[in-house]
């Protein structure tokens, strides 16, 4: 219990270090431009994506400022003396700008890209690693399968070599007795359809023939006797 209680506040500790604020912000910076004697001063201006320029009247002329260039237009309305402009610079690029009532007064302002705010983080603290736990003799020994056992494969082919033998053996005796049954079935069959013999049909018509003969020759002789004079 008490090395969980160790590791769970070590883990809290790792997760609260990771989770920091971030750095703050850059605040934003207002820069002035004075329109005095006929120009803008400065004329060449460098500032950051958010900040925030003002222009001031200081000519007894009317001015304004028109950009010629950039990556977005920008145009004030028209400041007497003692007038002022803001404007709020967002999209980063070189500016180019102008009075348009004094083609003469020409200024350019750059506007760099905002810096990406960085969040600060340490090294996370590795958790204690606990102690392994003894696994019992009985666990640790690798189980005895005997169906993969050397021995028991060797008796499983013995007794399929000798199933194969056996039935090996019982295929040519099951054949024999097959084609032993088969022989008569093919005896009658051939006796049924084999043709009679011409020298057996002949004797049999020559028998018919002299039976009919001797028949005849009876028949009249009983016919002279019972004609004849002494026959009465």
């Amino acid at each position: 219990m008490p090395r969980l209680t160790s590791l769970l506040a070590a883990l809290f500790l790792a997760g609260t270090a990771l989770v920091l604020p971030a750095a703050p912000a850059r605040a934003a910076t207002t820069h002035q431009v004075a329109m005095s004697g006929y120009a803008f001063a400065p004329r060449s201006l460098t500032v950051t994506a958010g900040d925030t320029v003002t222009w001031t009247n200081q000519d007894q002329a009317p001015h304004d400022v028109k950009t010629t260039s950039g990556p977005a237009a920008v145009h004030s309305p028209m400041l007497s003396k003692g007038g002022s402009w803001s404007h709020t610079f967002t999209t980063p690029g070189t500016y180019g700008y102008v009075c348009t009532v004094h083609p003469n007064m020409t200024a350019q302002l750059v506007v760099l890209p905002a810096p990406t705010p960085t969040a600060h983080s340490h090294p996370a603290t590795s958790a204690p690693t606990p102690a392994p736990t003894r696994r019992s003799a009985a666990a640790a020994m690798p189980s005895m399968d005997m169906t993969h056992s050397p021995h028991a494969s060797r008796s499983a082919h013995a007794d399929h070599s000798a199933d194969a033998a056996a039935q090996a053996s019982e295929t040519p005796s099951a054949a024999a007795s097959a084609s032993t049954q088969s022989a008569p079935d093919l005896q009658n069959a051939a006796s049924t359809t084999r043709p009679l013999d011409p020298l057996l049909l002949l004797t049999g018509v020559v028998a018919g023939v002299s039976v009919l003969c001797l028949l005849l020759v009876g028949s009249r002789a009983s016919a002279a006797r019972s004609e004849s004079p002494g026959g009465d």
